[in-house]
């Protein structure tokens, strides 16, 4: 990719994405097949005054040798170091940049067991530090560029160069790159989410029901101080920063026992290097009771498996079909894309900042709000051109959200 692209892109993840502060630590988690836009980040951000820049590097070819060859005891442990280096990171403040770049299907093949047990225990041990994350107690934010597997999974009928080329152009735009001023497009942008986030607010919806021709007709019970949030978010030290770069949804959270009904998946979901495809999942009492797939049946027994909490919900995303990622009609096996081209779903733990007054809460108080908890957040995509959305507020009146897969204000 061109240099000058590359430094352009490197400074918006800097300052719009984390936007990094004089003197800050800042951790960056990347694919060692992104060396150049890591370094890239790396410079940026040491021109904007940060103390240190450390890097975490990811192998996919070398995780799934460990995987295929490692004996089996090593899948329910974790180095003592890793849990020791993000809690330091995140107690001194660290604004943290993970780059999601990877084979949609690197681990096709592997025993999935092993992958959920050693997923499992880097929760568990990591939880202090997902937690504060999730409650925006540091500035993050999750960026992507191609890479040479990923681009062919994307592409498979170009030659790789021209595969890798077609996603550096389909990532630059979900992102705002090809724009003259990308800081300032995504200031625009941030303001005409809030449009969306202002109508759900005001309206204050105690119920959304879903219907499409998928089969999908599921009711979910929004609780009482939800609210909807969207685009640039702020730290508890007031900082602002936008976690996923691109974004075009607004969300919250469920009533955790309130959602009742099926739901069918629009798109295939990329979980930890396999594919789960054309999937369903049942809820009764919020709890998912029954889910079948047509691929990937023992990965998502796996995923929901995880513990209780990864039986339930964790977040409500709208996203409408005529949108920018969307509109680019490329199926990108990686969610940080699809769910912004797709009304979504998340498995597991909430998104704390999505409830009033949640970082004044005790885990009691959050549980008996209806606040789900766990070692997962899985989101998967449900949103096709002829969803229906209707809202019901505790009065019951019922106010159209979305029509024809669009929203309907």
């Amino acid at each position: 990719m061109d240099e000058i692209i590359l430094k352009k892109y490197a400074k918006l993840v800097v300052h719009t994405g984390v936007n990094v502060q004089k003197g800050q630590p800042v951790v960056i988690m990347a694919p060692i097949e992104t060396a150049d836009f890591v370094r890239a980040i790396a410079e940026e951000a040491y021109k904007a005054g940060a103390k240190d820049v450390h890097v975490e590097w990811k192998d996919d070819e070398l995780s799934r040798i460990r995987y295929l060859q490692a004996p089996d005891e090593v899948f329910d442990e974790i180095n003592s170091w890793k849990k020791d280096f993000n809690l330091t990171n995140l107690h001194n403040g660290a604004a943290f940049i993970q780059i999601l770049a990877s084979d949609p299907e690197i681990f096709k093949g592997v025993d999935v067991s092993r992958i959920a047990r050693q997923q499992k225990v880097v929760a568990q041990e990591l939880k202090e530090y997902y937690d504060g994350l999730m409650a925006n107690k540091n500035a993050w934010t999750i960026v992507s560029v191609p890479t040479a597997a990923w681009a062919r999974k994307v592409f498979p009928e170009l030659a790789e160069e021209e595969a890798m080329n077609k996603l550096w152009q389909a990532i630059l735009k979900a992102v705002r790159v090809d724009l003259e001023d990308p800081v300032a497009a995504w200031k625009e942008h941030t303001l005409n989410l809030r449009k969306s986030m202002d109508f759900l607010n005001s309206n204050n919806f105690k119920y959304l029901h879903y219907k499409n021709s998928l089969g999908t007709d599921l009711t979910i019970e929004l609780p009482e101080g939800h609210q909807w949030v969207g685009g640039s978010e702020y730290t508890t030290g007031g900082v602002e920063f936008n976690a996923n770069m691109p974004t075009e949804e607004v969300f919250t959270l469920p009533k955790k026992t309130g959602v009742e009904g099926r739901v069918v998946s629009s798109m295939p979901l990329n979980y930890n290097g396999n594919i789960i495809d054309n999937f369903t999942l049942t809820f009764k009492e919020g709890r998912i009771v029954d889910y079948a797939a047509e691929k990937g049946l023992d990965v998502l027994k796996n995923l929901i498996e995880t513990d209780e909490g990864s039986h339930y919900l964790g977040e409500v995303a709208l996203v409408p079909y005529n949108s920018p990622i969307s509109n680019q009609k490329i199926l990108f096996y990686n969610t940080l894309f699809d769910e912004n081209a797709s009304c979504h779903l998340a498995i597991g733990r909430v998104y704390s900042p999505c409830l009033k007054n949640s970082e004044n809460m005790t885990k009691e108080q959050l549980l008996a709000a209806g606040v789900n908890d766990s070692l997962v957040h899985v989101d998967f995509m449900i949103g096709t051109e002829d969803l229906e959305i209707t809202g019901i507020t505790a009065e019951g009146k019922k106010v159209p959200v979305f029509a024809q897969g669009n929203f309907a204000y």
